[in-house]
């Protein structure tokens, strides 16, 4: 079991650790963050996110561990509270509004679900619809609202509620791109204003750059990673986290004077050695590709084949595969003047500068 210690305040926030078995998953992972706070949950599919998520809203229960929110105890293995009873806001990819009710009423189903009188759900209603932007679309129907419309509807709907915990599972993956960076502009401001614990499940690196204040990695059932955005980016610890945050990283073994050797049989050289078991870092954008072996001061160099070429925008990621498996940034100028595709034979080449060692 690896603890995340977010700077909580005991009691008032998110407490918990999670153990339960889920198909051929074995989940132990513990969460703590004080009210207010955002943790960002990340890892590969089957990994166990959004079983983290199922327990702590009540669905799966837990076989051991526990789960406390607000200082009241949720499940410790033995008792625990319905989904209904606990104070959850709950928001998927899928908005799942009501299509036949208007944008007002599908906010005030979550209060009135609890209990509240339909004057009282209807005023909470507009005062979130006013929160999220969308005043002017109260009598609007979720078929009348655009992708980016419907999902603030469905936070909106969600924080209703006023729960303690809110749970948000890939909650902006159904939108286009455009879309989507508006969309989380939106709920990073409205996130800022709500004054409870916010687990965010996604699996979009910028989603949980920009939103989380704290990230865990879950791997296998496990947290193989946790810190802030920047700790993150700056020393990542797994292969899966050093792909989320766009790093080429090796287990590797250092020595004093500058020789990184990788578990594969590379042989990286750096200016600032770190002895023994190695974290190894190069940063795509570091890379330099070209058709003939290189000269000059770059002190890693190595010939190696084009296994994939995606362009992103004015920039292309090239994957390489030989001697050092290698992912390198160029621009869209290179791709044209080299004549890079895949299959093809080219040399790349890292300044001694450019790779990062740190221990394992």
């Amino acid at each position: 079991m690896v603890a995340l210690s977010t700077g909580g305040r005991g009691g008032e926030g998110l407490d918990a650790r999670i153990a339960l078995q889920r198909g051929a998953v074995r989940l132990d992972i513990s969460l703590t963050a004080a009210p207010g706070q955002v943790i960002g949950v990340l890892g590969p599919n089957g990994g166990g996110k959004t079983t983290s998520v199922l327990a702590l809203a009540g669905v799966l229960p837990i076989v051991d561990g526990h789960i406390r929110v607000g200082g009241d105890l949720w499940d410790d293995g033995r008792r625990r509270l319905a989904p209904e009873q606990r104070a959850v806001g709950l928001m998927l990819a899928d908005s799942l509004l009501f299509p036949h009710l208007r944008a007002l009423d599908n906010i005030a189903y979550g209060p009135r679900s609890r209990g509240v009188d339909r004057r009282r759900a209807r005023a909470r209603a507009r005062e979130e619809l006013d929160r999220v932007g969308l005043a002017d679309r109260a009598t609007a129907r979720p078929g009348e609202l655009s992708s980016g419309q419907q999902a603030r509807v469905a936070l909106a709907r969600a924080l209703a509620t006023d729960p303690a915990l809110l749970l948000l599972d890939e909650p902006l993956s159904a939108l286009d791109p455009d879309t989507r960076a508006r969309t989380r502009s939106d709920l990073a401001a409205r996130l800022t204003a709500y004054d409870g614990v916010t687990v965010l499940v996604t699996h979009d690196p910028l989603d949980a750059l920009t939103l989380a204040d704290h990230l865990v990695f879950v791997e296998d059932g496990r947290v193989t990673q946790t810190g802030t955005p920047a700790e993150v980016l700056r020393e990542p610890r797994s292969a899966y986290v050093g792909t989320v945050v766009g790093l080429n990283l090796y287990a590797a073994q250092g020595d004093s004077h500058g020789h990184v050797h990788t578990g594969d049989g590379g042989l990286l050289v750096t200016t600032a050695p770190t002895e023994g078991s190695v974290w190894a870092t190069i940063a795509p954008s570091a890379v330099s590709l070209h058709r003939h072996e290189p000269e000059g001061s770059a002190r890693n160099t190595w010939s190696l084949q084009i296994a994939s070429l995606t362009l992103q925008g004015q920039s292309a990621r090239v994957g390489l595969v030989g001697e050092l498996p290698l992912t390198a940034e160029v621009t869209l100028e290179s791709v044209t003047a080299l004549g890079l595709q895949v299959g093809q034979q080219v040399w790349a080449a890292v300044k001694a500068t450019e790779v990062h060692t740190y221990p394992r």
